[in-house]
């Protein structure tokens, strides 16, 4: 297992897969991408980077973008994936519109589950915050991937000022009718610029008020979360980045870009490395290797 020079495990990667999405989501971050150049890993090189990753025993793959659905080749990328030697999980963060359609087929491709961004059953609230009047898709999409059993999935609520702070009660009401765990996420942002500042709201409150509703309330290791579990059924968990230093010192993923970018840290775009062009230019597998060790060791807290 690579482990940083500050003794945090390196257990995940993350790949955004395309920056490419059909929705306009005033706050994403892309991922840490600021200035995306529309360059797109294949199918094969993705599947590479995976390879050169569970060869030091990273075995959890998450799949993100923008929005991997419109990748044409996802099913193949999925596939790809799981059948490398060392991959233990598979799985994906999507807006759910496609997945309706999807589900299934990700399934059998060996996607185990999905986290599926929503912050608002309101259709007005939906329509401001993504710029479309896809909220029925996405619901749709839900109920068919837990069909699928597309499980333990997690609905990703992004907590937003003055927007859909009111709308916590009807999340917890509509994960809890559909067997899924919701997330609430503190709105994060690698700049903070007048968006943030507007838009981002505290999560202390809501942390209150889910104490009374808790029966029980546990620590995650991945990111020390907070986990409530809810008197009446229902299960919320709480994600706080900014200026956290637990979530810094507790963080055991690295990110790939759409580009083909080592991305140590989600805020920094400074001490990145480049696997893509050094693949095709035929690099080595010890070359690889070499650069993905060179990249952890660039890791460290944000947050200190």
């Amino acid at each position: 297992m690579l482990t940083d020079a500050y003794g945090r495990p390196v257990e995940s990667v993350r790949i955004s897969v395309t920056q490419r999405c059909n929705l306009h989501c005033f706050y994403c971050h892309r991922e840490g991408e600021v200035f995306p150049k529309g360059i797109e890993m294949t199918s094969q090189e993705i599947q590479k980077i995976v390879g050169v990753a569970a060869s030091f025993g990273i075995g959890k793959v998450k799949l993100t973008g923008g929005e991997p659905l419109l990748r044409i080749d996802i099913l193949e990328i999925v596939h790809g994936i799981k059948d490398r030697h060392g991959v233990e999980e598979v799985s994906m963060t999507t807006n759910g519109i496609l997945l309706q359609q999807y589900a299934g087929s990700l399934k059998k491709a060996g996607l185990s589950r999905v986290n599926i961004s929503l912050d608002t059953l309101n259709p007005e609230k939906f329509r401001k915050i993504t710029g479309s009047a896809a909220l029925e898709s996405v619901v749709s999409g839900i109920r068919e991937a837990v069909k699928a059993d597309l499980t333990p999935l997690k609905v990703n609520m992004v907590l937003l000022k003055g927007m859909n702070e009111k709308d916590i009660a009807d999340m917890i009401a509509f994960t809890k009718e559909n067997g899924l765990i919701l997330q609430i996420i503190e709105y994060e942002s690698p700049l903070e610029d007048y968006v943030y500042d507007r838009y981002h709201a505290d999560l202390s409150g809501v942390e209150r008020y889910l104490e009374d509703l808790a029966e029980k309330v546990t620590v995650r290791q991945m990111h020390h979360r907070r986990k409530y579990l809810l008197r009446n059924g229902g299960e919320v968990e709480i994600v706080k980045p900014m200026h956290n230093t637990e979530f810094c010192q507790h963080c055991n993923r690295i990110r790939v870009t759409s580009d083909g970018k080592l991305k140590p840290c989600l805020f920094r775009n400074d001490n990145l490395v480049d696997l893509l062009n050094p693949i095709r230019n035929g690099a080595s597998e010890e070359t690889l290797r070499r650069l993905f060790r060179e990249a952890v060791d660039r890791r460290k807290p944000y947050f200190k």
